[in-house]
C-alpha cells in the first residue's frame, strides 16, 4: 500500500514538472518588449526625447518620403531633435524642435508629417536613421520604409 501512494507521488510530481518545465526555461513573450506597431521604437540612449512607432511612408518609387512618429519631450527645456536619413555621403540631415513636457506626433490632423526629400529606399526596406538630442550619444535604428497601400497610410504618402 506505501509503493502505491509512494508511486503516486512521484508520478503526480514528474507530471507537474514535465507540464510546467517548459514555462521554467523558455522565456515569456509577454516579458518581451516590443513596438506593437508598424513602426520601431528608438532606444533612450538616443538623448532625453523618447521616440515611438517611428517609420517612413514613402512614395512608389521611394525618392521621397514622410518621417512618422511620436516624439516625447519628458524635459521642462525645449530640445532639438538631429536626425541623419541613410549614411554616408547620401544621408540627409533633419533638424526639429521639440517644446518642454510636449509630445509632438508628426503626421497627425494637427502636425505634418517630416519630409525627407532623396529618400532612395523602395518602400518594404529599411532604412538606417540616426536620431540624437540633447547630451544623449544618440542611437542608430533601422527604420521601416511602408507605402500606401493601407488605408490609414495612404494619406501619409508625399
Amino acid at each position: 500500500m506505501k509503493t502505491r501512494l509512494i508511486a503516486s507521488v512521484i508520478v503526480g510530481a514528474a507530471v507537474v514538472l514535465g507540464t510546467s518545465g517548459c514555462a521554467m526555461l523558455a522565456p515569456q513573450g509577454t516579458t518581451i518588449q516590443y513596438a506593437p506597431s508598424d513602426g520601431m521604437n528608438v532606444p533612450d540612449s538616443s538623448g532625453p526625447l523618447q521616440l515611438r512607432n517611428v517609420l517612413i511612408v514613402a512614395n512608389d518609387e521611394g525618392t521621397e518620403g514622410n518621417l512618422v512618429a511620436a516624439i516625447v519631450n519628458t524635459t521642462d527645456d525645449p530640445t532639438s531633435l538631429n536626425i541623419q536619413v541613410g549614411e554616408g555621403s547620401d544621408a540627409v540631415s533633419l533638424t526639429l524642435r521639440v517644446r518642454g513636457g510636449e509630445t509632438l506626433s508628426l503626421g497627425t490632423d494637427e502636425t505634418e508629417p517630416l519630409l525627407i526629400e532623396d529618400l532612395n529606399t523602395q518602400p518594404g526596406a529599411t532604412v538606417p536613421v540616426f536620431f540624437q538630442s540633447g547630451d544623449g550619444e544618440g542611437a542608430r535604428t533601422d527604420i521601416p520604409v511602408l507605402n500606401g497601400d493601407l488605408e490609414y497610410l495612404a494619406p501619409l504618402v508625399p
